[in-house]
């Protein structure tokens, strides 16, 4: 008789392939075993089945949603879902996601980018980035939203997203907005994100991206915790305003109610940060008994932080991090 790890492992190799189509025959399989640990095995299995095509369902319902908001407009063209990221946020650009799926596709949890966890959106992320037909995200920066503000810079990423889609769309599907100067059709849908297919595509592909803009921000202006709170007025990231001043990246229009928008940046020399930093690694190092024989060693290659011998003979190469204040 197999044991409950053995059959363990044979529904978690089911689970991980992508149709799930070994589960049911797992589950017919076992079904007739009374440990209690198999029994339990079959019950998940069961509902992630019930998950699935619940899940397939209403991926469809999105599709098909999506597919009557625009039978006046669709002949034999393509169908571009539209969706911002980064409206609210005191720093940052404002993104806009231009999405064509093809009719056929399967990706399933597209939704709300909100309401996916960021691992999910990652995920999701790689799957559109492989099956859309064409998508792109149109940036615009925070001087350009002071300049011409935060609405009309909005319209302005989504007429950038959707000029750099190849193919072009026949029509667009928008989140809740019409799109000045954008001469094809469009069907505005309140919360698309969450009704239509390719919105929700759109949204996850604007959200990911301006994320991860953010988190490169934070390893230049550290002082805001960008890469948590991705520019948005946290509690910690208006402390950080008020303390050390905006940072260039930081909207002027947005933060009248917390600095004086004319402030200069505050923030530490990250140079010499980093150099300190460094120092403080070197002598945690040599306290331990390692020795340091070169410390910012330059190369055509480029520089390391510390080179040292460690108690056993091992050279090692370090580059010292820091985060945070």
């Amino acid at each position: 008789m197999q044991s409950i790890n053995e059959i363990r492992e044979k529904f978690r190799a089911a689970d991980r392939s992508e149709d799930l189509s070994l589960l049911p025959s797992l589950i017919e399989e076992y079904a007739g075993d009374d440990r209690k640990g198999v029994r339990d095995l079959c019950a998940r299995a069961g509902k992630k089945i019930t998950a699935v095509k619940n899940e397939e369902k209403r991926v469809a319902g999105m599709r098909l949603f999506e597919n009557k908001a625009v039978t006046d407009y669709i002949t034999t063209g393509f169908i571009c879902g539209i969706d911002e990221a980064g409206r609210g946020p005191l720093a940052g650009p404002v993104a806009a996601g231009a999405v064509i799926l093809p009719r056929d596709h399967d990706i399933l949890y597209l939704n709300d980018s909100k309401k996916l966890s960021a691992e999910k959106r990652d995920e999701l992320y790689d799957e559109i980035a492989k099956e859309a037909l064409s998508w792109s995200v149109g940036l615009v920066t925070p001087e350009r939203i002071d300049e011409i503000n935060i609405l009309q810079a909005t319209y302005e990423a989504m007429r950038l997203a959707i000029s750099k889609l190849d193919p072009q769309p026949e029509v667009t599907v928008n989140d809740a907005v019409r799109i000045p100067g954008v001469h094809l059709p469009q069907v505005p849908v309140i919360k698309g994100d969450a009704k239509c297919i390719s919105v929700a595509a759109a949204s996850i592909m604007a959200k990911v991206t301006r994320d991860r803009i953010m988190i490169e921000y934070d390893r230049l202006y550290p002082e805001y915790g960008f890469a948590g709170n991705k520019g948005y007025g946290s509690a910690d990231h208006i402390e950080a305003l008020r303390r050390f001043g905006p940072c260039p990246i930081h909207r002027r229009s947005f933060i009248g109610h917390f600095v004086d928008p004319s402030s200069q940046y505050k923030g530490c020399n990250l140079r010499a940060l980093g150099t300190e930093k460094e120092d403080d690694a070197a002598r945690y190092l040599s306290d331990k008994g390692i020795t340091i024989l070169e410390h910012s060693f330059r190369s055509k290659m480029g520089e390391i932080d510390l080179i040292v011998m460690d108690t056993d003979g091992t050279l090692v190469f370090i580059e010292v991090k820091y985060r945070g204040l």
